[in-house]
């Protein structure tokens, strides 16, 4: 991989389907990747978040993955895609050729530290997390022989800068676990949804599935015949939408909740909490049984349980936060965009406050298809500015 380039036109922070939407676009305007615009990406390998899922997640179960913009030129849909295979494997076949295709040059594992002012360009520094490569020593003697060893490596450093900026971090960077007491005395584990591996890891214990979205549901199906007790506990009642997927008009009210707060500069609500949860077969079958039943939200961990305010308690091995995530924006603190209300004025995936910078998958556009939307839009309005 070259190295990334001094200064650019503009710099794209984040490789999954909002960054490579804005990718193929610039692309579309005749930008050259590493001579007019760099994409800088932490993962060690292509496919965003998708990577990082848990192995049982296969694209049909999962919430609906669209095509990139482009991706038909390869041949490629998810429409067709194996169902068989973990999703993460499938996103990321799909994306390392979308990004060889279109000569995306994305640079990785880079890690943005902090965004700053410089002068009328804004200085992107980052650490290269690649490891350094392995050294061949020879050993002494009759007998010698080749072994080879890892050294140290020492944390690289580096600047870019760049006139325009699209953030497109998504949110797997920053997950959210609400405080409650007796949390630091739990002798169990915490994990949240980006910890989780596998349903094997629980056999034989007693798990407590925290959260009311299609991830805690997920849990609480591929744990049911592995774990020794499981109980469900949400933070709100569950909204069951009695059709097996989300229509357009209730995907159209989430967006709009999601707009709406973003144009106000507030936290982002949860999607789920606008939209329901769709009954599919599957999960109807899960409420027949008497699985899927949330418990109200308990009110305080002690060291091998959870209880709540009436004295009742559930035992608990481990307590799983299926409590969704914040948008990834640390790295942007120096640029002071947040908002008294707790979030960034963003329209058009436009910050208000700084029109060289842009968010691109947040707020309305963090479905699979708003980042698609999101990327043309975004690129359109650089290029004017160029």
């Amino acid at each position: 991989m070259n190295p990334v380039p001094e200064r650019v036109k503009v710099a794209v922070i984040g490789s999954g389907q909002a960054g490579l939407s804005v990718a193929f676009y610039l692309r579309r305007f005749e930008l050259v990747a590493d001579e007019d615009f760099v994409m800088l990406d932490r993962a060690p390998g292509p496919g965003g978040a998708w990577q990082h899922r848990w192995s049982s997640l296969r694209l049909g179960t999962a919430h609906r993955v669209n095509d990139l913009p482009g991706m038909a030129e390869l041949g490629l849909s998810f429409d067709t895609a194996d169902r068989q295979a973990p999703a993460r494997e499938v996103v990321a076949d799909y994306y390392g050729r979308f990004e060889e295709h279109f000569d995306l040059k994305v640079h990785r594992p880079i890690d943005v530290k902090r965004v700053t002012n410089d002068g009328a360009d804004l200085r992107i520094e980052f650490e290269d997390l690649a490891p350094q490569p392995l050294e061949e020593q020879r050993t002494r003697g009759f007998f010698a022989r080749r072994r080879r060893t890892f050294v140290e490596p020492e944390v690289h450093r580096g600047e870019v800068r760049t006139q325009f900026l699209v953030n497109a971090t998504g949110t797997w960077g920053s997950p959210f676990v609400p405080y409650y007491p007796g949390m630091s005395d739990f002798q169990g584990r915490h994990l949240h949804t980006s910890d989780y591996l596998d349903a094997e890891s629980f056999r034989g214990q007693h798990v407590v599935v925290v959260g009311g979205g299609t991830s805690a549901i997920g849990f609480m199906l591929e744990l049911e015949h592995v774990a020794a007790g499981l109980t469900w506990v949400s933070r709100r009642p569950i909204d069951w939408l009695d059709r097996q997927e989300l229509d357009l008009e209730g995907a159209s009210a989430a967006v709009a909740l999601q707009d709406e707060a973003a144009r106000s500069g507030r936290a982002l609500p949860s999607v789920v909490s606008g939209t329901g949860v769709p009954r599919s077969r599957r999960i109807a079958s899960g409420i027949e049984r008497g699985l899927l039943v949330a418990r109200p939200m308990f009110q305080r961990i002690e060291p091998d349980r959870v209880t709540w305010p009436d004295g009742a308690s559930a035992r608990a091995d481990a307590i799983i936060w299926a409590t969704g995530f914040r948008p990834e924006l640390r790295h942007l603190a120096p640029l002071k965009l947040r908002e008294r209300a707790g979030g960034v004025t963003v329209g058009q995936g436009a910050t208000w406050s700084d029109p060289r910078i842009f968010l691109a998958g947040y707020g309305p556009q963090a479905s699979t298809i708003g980042a698609n939307r999101a990327g043309r839009m975004i690129a359109r309005q650089i290029m004017a500015m160029l």
